[in-house]
């Protein structure tokens, strides 16, 4: 029997590298699906669109809640499709713990980029993947990247350890927060700090833009503390304000620097290596899993593994080891 045409790989590939934004869609939509043909088709798909990815700047953007992520992304992506870029918003937002739909609603957020014909959004409920992050949101972005984006942005819960994900998966981590200084200070977590190229003190403007002044310096002084991720780049701290459109653009000159820094010296590709090599890695682990729990005597132990661990007759270690060893019967 054909494959459908909205899911032949060859055909749906040939669509999306020429610029269909549906077949970006049905391709996303594809690389999400559990189902085992969807899933067969989607790596088909993708080895098919490899040689078209890789061009695209990869940036991580993360904040608090309340920091105005999808204000500032708006203005930034309107700032970049105004001089010619293609830019793909790929936002993950929590999800309903009932349906795993999307809560937030980034279209509706980014009203005008999302109207912007060289603008391409796609919310992604987070669901249960570690961190908050979808599972398969590498896929997507190697699927904005053929379509001929220019900039893949992933915006993050803001939670969690989806910070630490997504920064393993793009170029530079932006991190956005807000004005204040001194206790502010205090509630940022070390290790999201140690994973910033680029802090960002966003709603610099009115009442606020003393404070942020006052933050900007305090942060500047936390990153001289702290080791940064690359030899060739300190992290810099710069304030914005999406709501007067004010310190946009010259973001944009800062993550041109940055690129030509590591690209310098060969970090820049050598970065994307280590991430391919540890998506590797975190593939085998997720595969390994699904494969694990199909198996029938695995499935019917399970439940009194974990009844026993539960109840302290058994430790987690012993209770996998002997799930393990039934994947060899």
């Amino acid at each position: 029997m054909p494959a459908r045409r909205d899911t032949d790989p060859a055909e749906l590939g040939a669509r999306l590298v020429a610029g269909d934004r549906r077949a970006l869609a049905r391709a996303i939509t594809l690389v999400e699906s559990r189902r085992v043909a969807d899933q067969e088709a989607a790596e088909k798909l993708l080895l098919a669109i490899l040689p078209q990815t890789g061009r695209a700047v990869r940036l991580g953007i993360s904040g608090t809640p309340g920091v105005g992520k999808s204000s500032f992304i708006e203005r930034f992506g309107l700032l970049l499709t105004g001089q010619g870029k293609k830019v793909a918003v790929l936002a993950i937002d929590p999800s309903s713990q009932l349906s795993g739909g999307s809560i937030l609603g980034d279209k509706t957020r980014m009203e005008k980029l999302a109207r912007d014909p060289n603008a391409f959004i796609r919310p992604t409920p987070a669901g249960a993947a570690l961190g908050g992050v979808a599972r398969r949101t590498r896929e997507a972005m190697l699927l904005t990247e053929a379509a001929g984006f220019d900039v893949v942005l992933i915006e993050t819960v803001g939670v969690g350890q989806s910070e630490t994900t997504v920064a393993g998966m793009v170029d530079m981590f932006l991190l956005l927060l807000a004005p204040g200084g001194g206790d502010d200070l205090q509630g940022i977590k070390r290790g999201i700090m140690e994973l910033a190229d680029l802090v960002i003190i966003n709603k610099a403007d009115g009442d606020l833009l003393p404070k942020a002044r006052l933050a900007a310096a305090d942060y500047r002084m936390a990153l001289q503390l702290m080791r940064p991720r690359h030899a060739e780049w300190k992290p810099q701290v710069q304030l914005a304000s999406a709501l007067l459109n004010e310190g946009i653009a010259e973001i944009w000159t800062t993550i041109g620097m940055y690129r030509a820094a590591l690209e310098k010296t060969g970090t820049w590709q050598a970065q994307r290596s280590r991430q391919a090599e540890h998506w590797l890695m975190q593939e085998l682990q997720d595969g390994l899993m699904e494969v694990l729990l199909r198996n029938e005597a695995v499935a019917r132990e399970l439940p009194k593994l974990q009844k026993a661990v539960g109840a302290g007759k058994t430790t987690p270690s012993a209770a996998a080891r002997r799930l393990l060893g039934m994947l060899g019967h």
